[in-house]
C-alpha cells in the first residue's frame, strides 16, 4: 500500500460507499421509507468518495469536492458517506499539507454542518446532538492528523539525517583514501627518486672509471646492486600493505633513530656525497611517525643535494632532539637554486618534504644560502603527554 497510495485509498472509498449502499437498500426494503432514486443515490455517492482517491495527489482540490457534494448527500439523508469522507479529507489535510488550509476546511465544515443540521432537525436537542457528534468527529480528525503528520516528519528528519551521515562517511572515507594515496605516494616518491639518484650517479661514475679504475667501477656497480636491492624490498613493503592486510603478515621495520639516520648518511657518503652527521638529543625512543618523517626528509634533502649539487658538494645533517620538538638542518654548499630544483624535479621533493612536517604540526622553510649551497630547515613538535 506505501508503494502505490492510490490502491489503498480506492479500497477506502468503496468501503464508505459500501455503507452507504447497504443503507440505500435497507431504506428501499422499508416500506415506511421513501429514498431518491437509485440514479441519484449512485450519483451523488460517487461523487462524495471518488475524490478520496485521490486525496493525497490532490489534498486541497480533493477535499473542498467532497464538502460541496457532502450538502447535496446530507440533505438528501443518503447515509454516512459525506461525514466519513469530510473528516477523512481533514485528516489528510492536517496530515500532509498544514494547519492553516486544514483549519480553513474545518471552520467551512462546521459552518455548514450548523446550518443543515439545524434546517433539518425538528428539536433543538437533536440539533444538539447533532452537531455536538459532527465537531468531536472534526476534533477527533484533526487529532489523528496531527499525530501522523508528526510522525511522518519525525521519520522524514530520520532519512534526511541518515542521508547527512551516509554522505558524510562517504566524504570521510574519500579524505582517507586520498590521504594514504598520498602517503604511499610520499613513500614511492621517497624510495624511488633515492635510489635512482644513487644508481644514476654511480653508473656515470662506473663508465668514466671502468678502463682507467675497474676497482672503482667494480665498487660502484656493487653499490648499484645493494641500492637497487634496497629499493626493491622497499617497494615490495609498499605493494605487499597495498594488496593485503591480514594481522599475520610480515612487515619490514619501518626507518628511524640513530641507527638508520647512520646508514642514511654512509650510503650517501659511498656514492660521493660527504656527510657529516650530527646528532643532538635521543631521537631513538620517538614517536614511529616522527621518527619516519625525519629519515624521509633527511632522505629527500641528501637526495637534492646528490643531484643537484654538483661535484665537490659537502653537505651536513644535524638533528636536534628538546623537550617539545625535534629540529632539522640539513645544509650543502653546492651550486643549486630554487630554479634547478624546481625545474628538473617538479618540485615534488619540496612539496613532499613540507607535508611531512605539517602532518605533525610542524614546519619546513628550504632555499638557497646566503654563503652559497642549499639549506633546508624543519621542525616537528612532539606531543606532550
Amino acid at each position: 500500500m506505501k508503494a502505490h497510495p492510490m490502491v489503498g485509498d480506492s479500497l477506502l472509498a468503496g468501503a464508505v460507499a459500501l455503507f452507504d449502499v447497504l443503507i440505500f437498500v435497507a431504506r428501499v426494503a422499508s416500506p415506511a421509507d421513501e429514498p431518491p432514486p437509485w440514479y441519484v443515490n449512485v450519483l451523488i455517492v460517487v461523487g462524495v468518495v471518488v475524490p478520496l482517491v485521490f486525496r493525497r495527489k490532490y489534498p486541497i482540490p480533493a477535499a473542498w469536492v467532497v464538502l460541496v457534494v457532502g450538502i447535496p448527500h446530507s440533505a438528501l439523508q443518503l447515509g454516512v458517506a459525506a461525514l466519513s469522507a469530510t473528516c477523512i479529507a481533514l485528516y489528510t489535510l492536517v496530515a500532509y499539507v498544514g494547519r492553516r488550509p486544514a483549519l480553513l476546511y474545518a471552520v467551512a465544515n462546521v459552518v455548514i454542518s450548523v446550518v443543515q443540521l439545524g434546517i433539518q432537525s425538528n428539536t433543538t436537542g437533536t440539533w444538539l446532538v447533532s452537531t455536538t457528534v459532527s465537531i468531536l468527529s472534526i476534533a477527533l480528525c484533526w487529532t489523528l492528523g496531527e499525530f501522523a503528520g508528526a510522525r511522518r516528519a519525525y521519520h522524514a528528519e530520520v532519512e534526511q539525517r541518515l542521508a547527512l551521515l551516509e554522505v558524510e562517511r562517504d566524504h570521510q572515507a574519500q579524505m582517507a583514501v586520498a590521504a594514504e594515496r598520498a602517503r604511499i605516494a610520499r613513500e614511492l616518491h621517497d624510495v624511488v627518486a633515492h635510489a635512482v639518484s644513487v644508481i644514476v650517479v654511480q653508473a656515470d661514475g662506473a663508465a668514466y672509471a671502468i678502463h682507467s679504475q675497474p676497482e672503482l667501477a667494480e665498487r660502484a656497480v656493487k653499490t648499484i646492486s645493494a641500492t637497487g636491492r634496497e629499493a626493491l624490498t622497499e617497494l615490495r613493503r609498499l605493494l605487499g600493505v597495498l594488496r593485503s592486510e591480514e594481522a599475520g603478515e610480515e612487515r619490514t621495520p619501518q626507518p628511524a633513530g640513530t641507527q638508520s639516520l647512520s646508514e642514511l648518511a654512509e650510503r650517501v657518503r659511498a656514492v660521493g656525497l660527504p656527510v657529516r652527521l650530527e646528532i643532538v638529543g635521543d631521537v631513538d625512543d620517538l614517536p614511529a611517525g616522527v621518527g619516519l618523517g625525519i629519515y624521509r626528509i633527511v632522505q629527500e634533502a641528501l637526495t637534492n643535494s646528490l643531484k643537484h649539487a654538483g661535484p665537490g658538494t659537502k653537505a651536513v645533517v644535524r638533528v636536534e632532539r628538546t623537550n617539545d620538538e625535534v629540529r632539522l638542518n640539513i645544509a650543502d654548499d653546492g651550486r643549486q637554486s630554487v630554479g634547478t630544483l624546481v625545474g628538473v624535479s617538479g618540485g615534488n621533493g619540496l612539496i613532499g618534504m613540507r607535508e611531512r612536517a605539517l602532518v605533525f604540526g610542524g614546519s619546513l622553510d628550504a632555499g638557497p644560502r646566503p654563503g652559497g649551497g642549499w639549506l633546508v630547515h624543519a621542525r616537528l613538535p612532539l606531543a606532550v603527554d
